[in-house]
C-alpha cells in the first residue's frame, strides 16, 4: 500500500453494485448512482454505465429529451455516439473522448449511437449545479481523445486525466463551479497510487476491471466505492492481475435538490417552473 503518511487516508464508507435498468428509448445500462441505495453524493447526481455488443440492447438510443439545472459528462470508452440539440449543435462521441455539458437554464437535445453493430461502451454521469448557475446558458465541451492527456508512471501505472491534475498534468475540463477530479487509472497487479484530495471533496470510485485494496478493504471489479473525507487517497491493485478503474471527486454544494426526470432544481416550484417551460417550447 501506497504512504499515506502526509495526511489521514480516505477510506470505503459504502458500496454498491448498482442495478441493472434501461433509459431513453430502451437502451440497457446499469445505474450505479442515483438508486435507492446511493441517491447522490454531492455534487454527483447520478452515474450509469452503458455496456453491450449486441445492438437490441443500444440501438433506440435517447432521442430528444430536455434537461435544465445541472451537468451531464459522457465519457465514451469504445463505440460512436452523435449528439445533437435545439440550438443546432452537432457533434461525434468516439472512444477515448468526454462531453461535459452544461444544461444551465434548458436545452433539448438527443444522443444517438452511430453504429449497427460491434460494443458500445462508456459512463454518463450527472453532477448538480449551484443556484446561481441553474439558469446559466447552456454550453458544451466536446473533447476528443487528443486533447484528453494520459500520464505514463514509471512503474506501468496510466492515468487519462479528464478533469483536475496529476504530477503536473492538467485535464481539459473546465467546471469551475464544482471543482472535479475525473480519472480513468490503470494499475500494474501489485501497484499503488497514492494522490492529495481536497479534503473535503466528495468523492467515489468505480472499479472496472480487477480487484483493488482501500485502507482494509478490497473492492472488486463492478463495484462502486464511496470515499470518506480527508486529504489523500491511497490503494493499492490486487496481485492477481492489473486493476482498472475510473476516481472522481467534486466539492459539494450543499443546497437543497428537487428532481424531476431530467430537472434537477432547488425548489419544487423550480421544478414545475421547469416542466411548464418545457412544455411550452421555451427550452
Amino acid at each position: 500500500m501506497a504512504d499515506s503518511s502526509n495526511g489521514t487516508a480516505r477510506k470505503i464508507v459504502k458500496t454498491t453494485r448498482g442495478f441493472a435498468t434501461s433509459d431513453g428509448a430502451g437502451v440497457s445500462l446499469h445505474r450505479l448512482l442515483g438508486t435507492p441505495e446511493i441517491a447522490d453524493l454531492d455534487p454527483f447526481l447520478m452515474l450509469d454505465e452503458f455496456r453491450s455488443d449486441k445492438a437490441d440492447d443500444y440501438i433506440a438510443g435517447f432521442p430528444n429529451h430536455p434537461h435544465r439545472g445541472f451537468e451531464t459528462v459522457t465519457y465514451m470508452l469504445a463505440g460512436r455516439m452523435r449528439h445533437g440539440d435545439n440550438q443546432g449543435n452537432s457533434g461525434l462521441l468516439t472512444a477515448g473522448s468526454v462531453q461535459w455539458m452544461t444544461a444551465g437554464r434548458g436545452i433539448v437535445h438527443s444522443e444517438m449511437p452511430e453504429q449497427e453493430d460491434g460494443l458500445l461502451w462508456g459512463f454518463q454521469l450527472w453532477i448538480n449545479l449551484p443556484s446561481t448557475q441553474k439558469m446559466t446558458a447552456p454550453r458544451y465541451q466536446d473533447i476528443p481523445p487528443e486533447r484528453i492527456p494520459t500520464v505514463e508512471r514509471p512503474d506501468g501505472t496510466r492515468i487519462t486525466v479528464i478533469a483536475g491534475a496529476v504530477d503536473g498534468v492538467a485535464g481539459p475540463v473546465d467546471a469551475e463551479q464544482t471543482e472535479p477530479l475525473f480519472f480513468d487509472i490503470t494499475l500494474p497487479a501489485g501497484r499503488s497510487f497514492n494522490h492529495a484530495l481536497p479534503e473535503r471533496h466528495a468523492a467515489f470510485l468505480y472499479v472496472i476491471e480487477g480487484a483493488l485494496t482501500v485502507g482494509d478493504s478490497q473492492v472488486q471489479a463492478g463495484t462502486l466505492a464511496v470515499l470518506s473525507q480527508g486529504p489523500r487517497l491511497a490503494l493499492a491493485a490486487g496481485e492477481a492481475g492489473p486493476a482498472r478503474f475510473i476516481l472522481l471527486a467534486g466539492k459539494p454544494i450543499g443546497e437543497p435538490v428537487a428532481k424531476y426526470g431530467p430537472f434537477v432544481m432547488n425548489t419544487e416550484a423550480e421544478i414545475r417552473q421547469a416542466i411548464n417551460d418545457f412544455r411550452a417550447g421555451r427550452l
